[in-house]
Order: C-alpha cells, then sequence, then structure tokens
C-alpha cells in the first residue's frame, strides 16, 4: 500500500509538469494580451512608456524564457505576482479555495444521494412505469445543462430570503447552518448531472449483481430481501459507482467555475473567470495547478477507497 501511494505521488510530478508546459502556452493563445487589457484604447504611451510596460507584463522575452523563469520560481513555492492587483498569486487562490471545495463536496453529496438510491429502486423494483420515469429523469439529468438550471433556480427562488447567496456569501465557519442554506441550490445545480450518470451506473451494476449466484445463495437461505440488498448486493454493486464519482470530481470543479459566478459566490471559479477576461497569466495556472492537484489527489483517493471496500484487489498488484 505504502510503495502504490509513493508511486503515484512520483507520477504527479510529470503530470503536472505538463499541464504547467500546456497551461503557460495556451493562455498566451487568448486572442489580446495584459498589457492591452490594462491600457484598454483610451491611453497613449511614449515609446520609453510602452517599453518599460513591456518589460513589467513580461512581453520583452520570448516565451519559453519566461517559462522557465515561472517554473523556477513555482519550485520555490512561489507562483508569481498578478499582473493586476500586484499581490502574490497563492494566497489568493487559498483565500477563495475553501468555498470550491466545499461546494464540489455538497454537490458530490447531492449527486450520490440522489443518484444511488434511485439506481438501485429502478433495479429491484419490477414497475415499468417507474423504470422508465427513473431513466426519463436521468436523462433530462444528463441533458440540462448546469448554467441554464441554475438560472432557472435564481428566478424560481429569489423571493426566499437566504437561499440565494449572491454577494452575501456567509462562511461556514462563521454561521455553518446557513452557509449550508445558500450552498443548496448551487450544489444540486453543479451534482443533478453526476446523479444522473451514477443512477445509470448504479442501475446497471445492481441489476447485473442481483444475477449473481451468491445472491440466489443468501436468498435461498432465508434472508429478509433488505439485508440481500444491503449487505451483499449494494456492497459489490457500489464499486463502479466510486470511480464514477471520483474521475467525475474533475467535471463537478469545472462546473463550480460557471455555478460561482451564476450565484455570485466568492470562489475560485469567479476568481479564474476575472484572470481570463484580464489576462492574468500567473493568476490563470496558478488556479490551474491547484485544481490539477486535486484531481490527481481524488483520483489516488478513489483507488484507495476502491480497494478498501473490495478486498480481493491488490493495489500493488494493480501497479504492477
Amino acid at each position: 500500500m505504502a510503495r502504490y501511494i509513493i508511486r503515484r505521488l512520483m507520477s504527479l510530478i510529470p503530470v503536472l509538469l505538463g499541464v504547467s508546459i500546456i497551461v503557460f502556452f495556451l493562455v498566451r493563445l487568448i486572442p489580446g494580451s495584459a498589457l492591452q487589457m490594462y491600457l484598454g484604447t483610451q491611453v497613449e504611451a511614449t515609446p520609453e512608456q510602452m517599453e518599460e510596460l513591456r518589460r513589467i507584463f513580461g512581453e520583452d522575452r520570448p516565451i519559453p524564457v519566461l517559462y522557465v523563469e515561472w517554473l523556477g520560481n513555482l519550485l520555490r513555492g512561489d507562483m508569481g505576482y498578478s499582473l493586476r492587483t500586484g499581490r502574490q498569486v497563492l494566497p489568493d487562490i487559498l483565500q477563495r479555495l475553501p468555498l470550491s471545495i466545499e461546494l464540489t463536496i455538497l454537490a458530490l453529496l447531492m449527486a450520490l444521494i440522489i443518484g444511488i438510491p434511485l439506481g438501485i429502486l429502478g433495479a429491484i423494483k419490477k414497475n415499468p412505469v417507474l423504470d422508465l420515469t427513473i431513466r426519463i429523469a436521468g436523462l433530462l439529468g444528463l441533458s440540462l445543462p448546469q448554467f441554464w438550471l441554475a438560472s432557472l433556480m435564481v428566478i424560481a427562488f429569489s423571493g426566499i430570503q437566504g437561499l440565494i447567496p449572491m454577494g452575501n456569501y456567509i462562511p461556514f465557519a462563521q454561521a455553518p447552518l446557513a452557509n449550508l442554506k445558500m450552498m443548496l441550490l448551487p450544489a444540486l445545480a453543479i451534482g443533478i448531472g453526476l446523479a444522473a450518470v451514477i443512477m445509470r451506473y448504479m442501475r446497471n451494476s445492481m441489476l447485473e449483481v442481483m444475477q449473481q449466484d451468491f445472491i440466489r445463495t443468501a436468498e435461498a437461505k432465508g434472508l429478509k430481501k433488505n439485508v440481500v440488498i444491503v449487505r451483499h448486493a449494494l456492497k459489490n454493486a457500489i464499486l463502479p459507482v466510486i470511480t464514477v464519482a471520483g474521475f467525475n470530481v474533475g467535471y463537478l470543479l469545472g462546473g463550480a467555475i460557471v455555478i460561482e459566478e451564476v450565484f455570485a459566490l466568492p470562489g475560485m471559479g469567479r476568481l479564474v473567470l476575472y484572470a481570463i477576461y484580464q489576462r492574468d497569466y500567473p493568476l490563470i495556472q496558478g488556479i490551474v495547478l491547484i485544481i490539477a492537484i486535486m484531481f490527481v489527489v481524488v483520483n489516488l483517493l478513489t483507488d484507495l477507497l476502491y480497494a478498501a471496500i473490495d478486498p480481493r484487489i491488490r493495489l500493488d498488484q494493480k501497479e504492477a
């Protein structure tokens, strides 16, 4: 186990290096530059002033040279300074990160709470109408755009005080209940799509497991149906769901970027959107790296949880 974790953590290095290269060069393909966004269309500057500004914004050196300098600073724990505010990038990201993590966790929990019971219900109930209703609901959950659903929620529930944040965000540490109340709709808007995916995987996996010999043996021993489902079928059927949920955390983080803007939540999503609008390259690069680290760590935790639930899996053998 320990050897497997060390190997996975070591594999994080080339992954993050590749992500840093792609992001560093890709963001500079966005039309316009940070200097152009800073000057706007009404500002005139002398050639000397332009030369100084180009030096400050790093436009006087080749991009590969800038990347090597940035990577060297990154290895020392310095993600650079924002081109717009002049502040260090890392403290600004860490200030916004807890909200985005909370939103992602709540969305994942909602997806599991909605998707797993509906998937089990669709598999064990021999009711074609109920099964068709669940499958249609899953199709709708996959089809509805997150931003459209979030916008409808804002319109429908804007009259309920405290339910829509809209600039009045309350941190969890300050008032847990008020925080969870206002995070309910944003998490639901993100989690519905994943809930539909989990429901379909849960239903198909449960249908397959219920046909296995050990299930028929448990039923023949006279065990109650609920005991057979919970103790025997669910533990085996939930394994694919764990994998799907783990790999979709990145999808939830991506959805948080849009949803935070719709609900005016001061999280990392809004921060990266403003960074893109303003061509704040160091801030964009820092946020993407943090998201990449979170994604790889969640995948590692998913593999560990998978092995903990299924004793047949040995991670050392899996790695080999």
